[in-house]
């Protein structure tokens, strides 16, 4: 059959459905929710620890918020628990004032987070340019690798051999198959051999007692008065930006890997509902963790709700039954698999010498600025919003620069006419003022805006500026070629500037 006649191949999205009428699917789901969780819990009771609060909180609290989202999320396959950027803002609180402000905290922040999802407020993502989300990925990788150093420095010597041996089983593994992933065949490898030869290294327990009891419903320990509201409200507030920072650039990074959108309003109030649950029961926040999101997307090849079910209910059953067979993992191993996972992570073509000839310097200056300040901070959301404040100075101070105005005076030089070329806002509008010649045009003057427009009243003062200059040189200006949108800004805020 011709090219041309050819029927085009369309691809049928991996839904839920179509993943439980595929074996093959079901099981990638499955196991890509189990690595998933065995890399998560390490990080989880670290992140406890730096918050204050104990190991088995912050592992129940992310069995909630992992089960939840996996229902309620906008973005299959992202998964969510406690995580550190979460625990480095609540940490002060329970240092400060004890353990007992979480609960209302949590609450808190998650009313702030569903209210920002109902007011449709994720569409601001839409202005994070793809050189912040570089940076962002980059510096994630760069965190995520610095994050297991520690991990395989002062060891005994037994543990770097377990380390190259995960290594080894994560790049052999994949060129005879791929039904299971490498890095679950890995752990489960060095973890029997480290069980079986009785070997002495660094393990999950080491980071934090496994008790295998669950906490039950969290009470309520502070009076609920304006006081109370007074101690906890910025630390809310941090807690829900923060989190919703970093979960939605995790959503849109998963949009890009898998080519799906997401829905980026209920992934916001989602997660302000599942910290809520987690709240009561478990006792505090939680948002995307970024890098186990990378492992069970890209490494895994999970793409429902399915992985993070899995996940969900796998770390219970860990926290639960196998608490003591959990606690023997060795560090080494998941550190392997998530510098593996790190060094996938950094967009490589970024960085290379021929891209980066051809890249704007501004944008560069973007994605460098975005990495030295989330790697400096060990703050994901800060690195971004310093990112997004430079990318649209930059913005603006080339803008302010693309305006020109050229002038034709008439054969008989009795009338001037200006056609001005470029947007129009507070950036450009501002030398607008200086590019007329006042005192040599003649009285009849007409400023041409057909291939212009006006978007701010700083425009407006301009112009008004513009026409009272010539007014005191006696000569009159007509104002033509406004699009209707900008004609009605010009009428209903002209003369009212006092200039």
């Amino acid at each position: 059959m011709p090219a041309a006649q050819r029927p085009a191949l369309i691809r049928t999205p991996v839904t839920v459905l179509t993943a439980l009428r595929s074996p093959r699917q079901l099981s990638r789901e499955v196991l890509a929710g189990m690595v998933t969780t065995l890399a998560l819990v390490p990080e989880v009771i670290s992140f406890s620890i730096v918050a204050g609060v104990d190991p088995m909180v912050s592992l129940v609290a992310s069995i909630v918020l992992a089960l939840t989202m996996s229902v309620l999320g906008g973005r299959p396959g992202v998964i969510t628990a406690a995580a550190g950027s979460v625990a480095l803002v609540i940490a002060p609180l329970v240092h400060d004032r004890g353990v007992e402000y979480v609960l209302p905290t949590v609450i808190l922040a998650g009313l702030i987070q569903i209210a920002f999802g109902l007011a449709g407020l994720a569409r601001l993502m839409r202005f994070i340019p793809r050189s912040v989300m570089i940076g962002f990925v980059n510096a994630l990788g760069i965190l995520i690798f610095v994050a297991q150093v520690p991990h395989v420095i002062n060891v005994p010597w037994i543990a770097y051999a377990l380390f190259a041996l995960t290594l080894a089983i994560i790049f052999i593994v994949p060129r005879f198959t791929k039904a299971v992933p490498s890095p679950l065949i890995a752990i489960v490898v060095v973890t029997a051999i480290v069980i079986i030869a009785n070997i002495a290294v660094p393990d999950v327990a080491d980071e934090g007692p496994l008790t295998g009891q669950l906490p039950g419903i969290t009470p309520f320990l502070v009076p609920l008065n304006l006081a109370t509201l007074q101690i906890i409200l910025p630390t809310a507030l941090s807690v829900a930006f923060v989190g919703l920072m970093e979960t939605l650039l995790t959503a849109k990074l998963v949009d890009e890997m898998t080519d799906t959108p997401s829905h980026k309003g209920r992934e916001s109030w989602a997660l302000g509902v599942s910290n809520i649950l987690a709240g009561f029961y478990g006792g505090i926040a939680g948002c995307a963790m970024i890098g186990q999101t990378v492992l069970n997307v890209k490494t895994g090849g999970a793409r429902t709700r399915i992985s993070t079910a899995v996940a969900g209910v796998f770390l219970l059953f860990l926290v639960t039954a196998l608490s003591p067979i959990m606690g023997q993992i060795p560090m080494v191993a998941l550190a392997a698999v998530m510098m593996v996972v790190a060094v996938t992570t950094v967009d490589w073509h970024s960085l290379k010498p021929s891209t980066l000839r051809r890249m704007p310097i501004p944008e560069t200056l973007v994605m460098v600025v975005t990495v030295v300040v989330v790697v400096a901070t060990n703050n994901l959301a800060l690195g971004v919003i310093v990112g997004v404040i430079l990318a649209m100075v930059l913005f603006a101070r080339r803008v302010a620069h693309v305006i020109s105005v050229e002038r034709e005076l008439s054969a008989d030089g009795e009338s001037v006419h200006y056609d001005v070329v470029g947007p129009l806002f507070f950036g450009s509008s501002n030398d607008l003022v200086d590019r007329f010649s006042y005192a040599d045009d003649p009285a009849s003057v007409t400023i041409d805006l057909s291939r212009a427009q006006i978007w701010d009243a700083s425009t407006v003062a301009a112009l008004d500026s513009i026409e009272t200059k010539y007014r005191s040189h006696g000569a009159a200006v007509t104002i033509e070629g406004l699009d209707e949108r900008s004609t009605g800004f010009h009428r209903r805020l002209t003369g009212r500037f006092g200039v």
